[in-house]
């Protein structure tokens, strides 16, 4: 398991209580409907590469590894994003997933 990012660790000392909020809705969407784990990490890493956030997708790739999702199959879904988002987008999101995969 990849060590949280030193910023995001202290946000969640600063604002603790903004953390616990934003964490239950977090548990609660996730829990609001039948995707298992795994299919939950690559939705989230779809959206994440769809949205064009570097943190995200390294957040989301670190997840995906954690609910058992090989380093394939999360490239796979990087590299569906080159119809949707186009060539630069895709191999931006790309690196940031090889970043979190070495």
């Amino acid at each position: 398991m990849v060590p949280l990012p030193e910023p995001y660790r202290r946000f969640q000392e600063e604002y603790a209580q903004v953390w616990r909020a934003y964490d239950a809705l977090g548990s609660a969407a996730h829990g609001a409907g039948p995707l298992d784990e795994r299919s939950r990490a690559l939705v989230k890493l779809g959206i994440a590469i769809g949205a064009q956030h570097e943190g995200a997708v390294h957040s989301h790739v670190r997840k995906a590894l954690d609910a058992g999702v090989s380093k394939d199959e999360i490239r796979h879904a990087a590299l569906l994003a080159v119809t949707t988002l186009g060539f630069p987008a895709m191999m931006a999101a790309l690196t940031w997933v090889e970043d979190m995969l070495k």
